[in-house]
């Protein structure tokens, strides 16, 4: 929805400014190169979930079996584990301190599943350990979230009318949507972490042979990109709003 009122400012910037004689506004490209990101890292872990979600483990254990064994080797006693509808919607929650697995994971036996299950209770194990950089996405997160969402109004009304108080709120929306930028570049060590917790865990514990590992692994790391992607997308967006408000001075 965000994204929908930026666009909004954007079509009243080049019905109004100098693009308008042009027809076409480059920085539309960064939007497109952040689209073909999007999409490219979302089409790659759905294909590979989908391809280790065929290979079940040796070992007749589910997604919530295993969260469980992590959680209390790791000595982490006062988390639960849950089942979520949804597929790939697995999350872990610090405020309720639940590790939430989806339909494809909470009672799959496959590779995959217990990838993900994995992960999600990685983030358990930072938070046990004090793992500084999920306290710092934390801390960020309250005014990425804001930022997220009123970024697009300063902007989108700043491009609609002109004067000192246009380029102030333009600025005001670049200065918002930075700590959005911000929460997704913190994201990306604490995601890569937890993985490799999670795939240490796994082989350590005996949960997975060796063979199982690797697979797990190609499971992570095509997760992983899709935060490198959405991080990428959000500097390619910042940067177009920078684009913006040069030319609007």
């Amino acid at each position: 929805m965000g994204f929908g009122i930026l666009e909004y400012g954007i079509l009243a910037y080049t019905r109004y400014g100098s693009y308008n004689r042009i027809g076409f506004d480059p920085s539309y490209i960064l939007v497109l190169i952040g689209m073909v990101l999007s999409l490219a890292a979302s089409a790659y872990v759905k294909s590979t979930f989908k391809k280790y979600s065929r290979v079940m483990c040796s070992r007749n254990i589910t997604g919530k079996d295993v969260a469980e064994r992590i959680l209390n080797s790791q000595g982490i006693y006062d988390v639960s584990v849950h089942h979520i509808s949804g597929d790939l919607t697995d999350h872990y929650h610090p405020t309720d301190k639940t590790v939430n697995l989806s339909d494809s994971v909470y009672g799959r036996n496959s590779v995959a599943s217990i990838a993900v299950a994995a992960h999600e209770c990685g983030h358990a194990v930072q938070h046990n350990v004090g793992y500084q950089p999920i306290k710092w996405r934390t801390a960020v997160l309250p005014a990425a979230n804001i930022g997220s969402k009123l970024s697009w109004v300063f902007i989108a009304v700043g491009l609609i009318f002109y004067g000192s108080m246009s380029m102030f709120l333009i600025k005001l929306g670049i200065v918002a949507f930075s700590f959005a930028v911000l929460f997704q570049v913190v994201t990306l060590p604490v995601e890569f972490n937890a993985s490799s917790r999670a795939l240490k865990i796994l082989k350590n514990d005996g949960i997975l042979s060796n063979d199982e590992t690797k697979m797990a692994a190609k499971v992570l790391r095509a997760a992983a990109l899709t935060y490198v992607a959405s991080a990428a997308t959000g500097f390619l967006q910042l940067a177009r709003l920078v684009m913006i408000a040069n030319r609007r001075r």
